[in-house]
């Protein structure tokens, strides 16, 4: 409420004052979102090592959220030391709960080789699945990716983006059903 202005003025100190209790009674969102004012400044003096603090708690909890930006951090070297393999763990973790740039970020991560080994098929396929909510620029990257790889690699792309597409819908569904 504070952090937005919903029904209330908006008022940064007395955000950070509630997103700090709940996230300090383990709350995971709102750890999350003292990462984020940590990390941008918001209302506090930007601070790297306390945003990769509270977004590791959130993301441990299982918040893609915080797991998409707990894997930037380390892909960046901002508050922890750089480590691509790190960067992958966390982008893969919030890629399969269908956190599209976490898969977009995930896919690149293969293309360019970083924290794994370099594989196209995979790339392909994790950037396609992020390019299917059609968001603005994933298409023209699995395009890019698409024109280095040969037609075995294709097939292979196309298939494991279906096979990660499928994982995901099941996972969703198993989520909403609970």
């Amino acid at each position: 409420m504070y952090a937005k202005g919903r029904g209330v003025p908006q008022d940064g100190a007395e955000a950070l004052k509630w997103f700090r209790k709940a996230a300090e009674q383990g709350h995971a969102d709102a750890q999350g979102k003292l990462g984020v004012m940590y990390d941008f400044g918001r209302g506090v003096p930007e601070d790297d090592a306390e945003a990769v603090k509270w977004y590791r708690k959130a993301a441990e909890q299982g918040d893609a959220d915080a797991q998409v930006n707990l894997g930037e951090m380390y892909a960046k070297g901002r508050g922890v030391p750089q480590d691509d393999t790190e960067a992958v763990k966390w982008f893969r973790k919030a890629a399969e709960q269908g956190h599209i740039p976490a898969q977009f970020n995930l896919g690149v991560m293969y293309a360019k080789g970083r924290g794994v080994l370099q594989d196209y098929a995979m790339a392909y396929a994790w950037i396609n699945v992020a390019a299917a909510s059609g968001i603005e620029g994933t298409k023209e990257a699995r395009d890019m990716v698409l024109k280095v790889m040969t037609p075995p690699q294709i097939q292979k792309g196309q298939s494991l983006a279906t096979e990660i597409f499928d994982r995901i819908q099941k996972r969703k569904q198993a989520v909403e059903a609970e």
